[in-house]
């Protein structure tokens, strides 16, 4: 994966100071949040991507968005999946450096902001964005675009986000409804692609310290055309 370096002093992509985002700075807050000896969403993979496993093919290229600690990455690299993993926190890559070395596999972990990622154009078998949700509309439209054009033909997107109804939860996510994902926005960002499952639910989170409790979920599965 390449990547282009931040400007110095400034934070594109994933901190658009430009838009309202859910942190000024978000290198700086990630940074602060993920230094810790705990893995604050845990070590297990995010069920929903778990529960996708049949989909995977060994030996398939995925990549891993604002992958933080790495427990997504580790989990597919372990299914025998190569994978690419980026994040904007140099905290937070270590940690998952350090996750995969322990579990025993490779992943291609990166420091670096989505709008900032030369993202390479029909790459990926698999792109897997789970909880973005720190992307203000413009910086996820574009997100959302990086990630079906990166995608090989055939190749599947998966994401897991929350709904506007989380905000009544506060068991997880930003608390801004303008960040919340529903199932008329995701048809409309992914109107190119087949949807293959579109799905509205609660469940009980148990993603370590962050994730935790009744949430609104919303989970989709789509395949490049």
């Amino acid at each position: 994966m390449t990547c282009r370096k931040r400007a110095q002093g400034t934070f594109p992509g994933f901190a658009m100071t430009s838009h309202t985002s859910a942190f000024a700075d978000a290198a700086a807050t990630w940074d602060q949040r993920f230094a810790t000896d705990d893995f604050i969403f845990g070590q297990q993979p995010n069920d929903y991507l778990r529960a996708q496993a049949a989909r995977l093919r060994a030996g398939s290229r995925a990549l891993c968005v604002a992958d933080g600690e790495g427990r997504n990455s580790v989990w597919l690299a372990r299914q025998g999946l190569q994978v690419d993993a980026f994040d904007i926190s140099a905290v937070g890559v270590a940690k998952a450096r350090r996750l995969a070395a322990q579990s025993g596999v490779t992943v291609d972990h990166a420091v670096a902001d989505g709008d900032a990622l030369a993202w390479p154009s029909e790459t990926y078998d698999l792109v897997a964005a789970i909880f973005i949700q720190f992307a203000d509309p413009p910086m996820r439209a574009r997100l959302f675009a990086h990630m079906v054009d990166t995608l090989r033909p055939g190749g599947l997107l998966v994401l897991q986000g929350y709904r506007p109804e989380q905000l009544a939860n506060k068991t997880g996510g930003p608390p801004r409804e303008s960040h919340m994902y529903t199932e008329a926005l995701l048809r409309e960002s992914f109107a190119g692609m087949a949807i293959l499952e579109l799905r509205s639910y609660e469940a009980e989170l148990t993603e370590g310290t962050q994730h935790r409790g009744r949430s609104a979920l919303i989970g989709l599965v789509a395949r490049k055309r």
